[in-house]
């Protein structure tokens, strides 16, 4: 029965191996809004930064169509035309669209390293799978999705609105101009309405990546049975295991540390030991709670200090405890009369300080 409910909730948290599982068959925490807003915010900048540059564009065009009578048709003649136009063009929009290859890199890499997998293209049941169908279109990923959309819907709405309405005059005279003088107009409308718009999107991303990669990390916690068996396969992994010696030592350090200020007395070499004992009436022997040397020691020392727990110094009893008792093990045989005879003053100190406040 424990092994089932091992194997049921996902309540732990994953393991790097677990994270990097994932990344490995291609399950990343990506958000499509950041990569809509990289490549509209490129657009912005490459609209604003090189219009001058594709607008040139129109000068050869122009000339090819005045001139259109005089152009030669034969093979050669027209190869060299077509020749022509396409560096006029590359020339034009060849570093914008460099620019806006970029964006769309640096919108994935911002969210993920580079990763290739095959692992999306495999067959999977799941897909075709009713059920899973159902999740899909009424899971929260879909409510989600509609919240965004409809906020979007609205947002932008309200943004090109309050955009275009103090244009709104000029856009009617602008049907009376001359339409070689309206490509700057409506660059600068166009740049000053999309900076709205990366500005607006930009909270929809950074709202968006941060709720997909809560789903993401969901996805990947364990469950106990998991857990366990993560560890059976890297067991013999040396880095792993003194990994997980760091973890251990780490939390039996916490675990020693919370246990000082129920010691009844610290045995210190004042420079480099401390040992924590308890001992309450009834007990055979006094227990270590809590030991160590140096900046160890020291914290003990910090710890019983603010918790009034009295210090004795005794440096060869401090170094033979530390040497020969464990945590939480009763002290050795050989120890109990020097021991004894340290609880026993500590003792008659208490009862002392107790006499006086009554």
């Amino acid at each position: 029965m424990a092994d089932e409910d091992d194997g049921g909730e996902r309540s732990e948290d994953p393991t790097q191996k677990r994270l990097d599982d994932a990344l490995e068959r291609g399950d990343v925490a990506k958000s499509q809004e950041v990569n809509t807003w990289f490549m509209i915010a490129g657009a912005t900048l490459v609209l604003s930064t090189f219009a001058g540059s594709i607008g040139g564009i129109q000068t050869p065009l122009k000339n090819v169509i005045a001139n259109s009578w005089m152009l030669r048709t034969d093979g050669p003649a027209l190869l060299q035309l077509a020749q022509h136009l396409e560096y006029a063009v590359f020339a034009a929009i060849g570093v914008p669209l460099l620019m806006l290859v970029i964006a769309a890199i640096a919108g994935n890499m911002l969210q993920h390293r580079l990763v290739w997998s095959g692992e999306s293209l495999k067959p999977k049941l799941s897909k075709i799978s009713p059920m899973e169908g159902a999740k899909r279109v009424f899971g929260k990923q879909a409510v989600a999705n509609f919240a965004k959309g409809l906020f979007k819907v609205i947002a932008l709405g309200a943004v090109m609105t309050a955009v275009l309405w103090p244009e709104r005059h000029r856009l009617e005279s602008m049907l009376r101009s001359d339409p070689m003088s309206l490509f700057g107009v409506i660059v600068g409308l166009t740049v000053h309405l999309m900076g709205a718009v990366v500005a607006l999107l930009a909270v929809v991303a950074i709202a968006d990546y941060f709720f997909q990669y809560r789903q993401w990390y969901e996805r990947q916690k364990m469950s106990l049975r998991e857990m366990k068996e993560e560890f059976k396969q890297s067991e013999g992994d040396p880095h792993i295991k003194g990994r997980i010696r760091q973890l251990r030592q780490a939390r039996m350090k916490k675990r020693m540390m919370a246990a000082v200020p129920k010691a009844s007395v610290i045995i210190t070499n004042p420079t480099h030991y401390s040992i924590a004992l308890s001992y309450e009436r009834g007990m055979q022997a006094p227990v270590c709670v809590a030991k160590g040397v140096d900046l160890i020691a020291l914290k003990i020392r910090e710890i019983a200090g603010k918790h009034s727990i009295p210090i004795v110094e005794n440096v060869p009893l401090a170094r033979a405890l530390y040497a020969t008792v464990e945590i939480d093990e009763e002290i050795p045989v050989e120890h109990y009369h020097a021991v004894a005879e340290i609880i026993g003053y500590v003792m008659g100190l208490k009862r002392g300080a107790s006499a006086r406040r009554t």
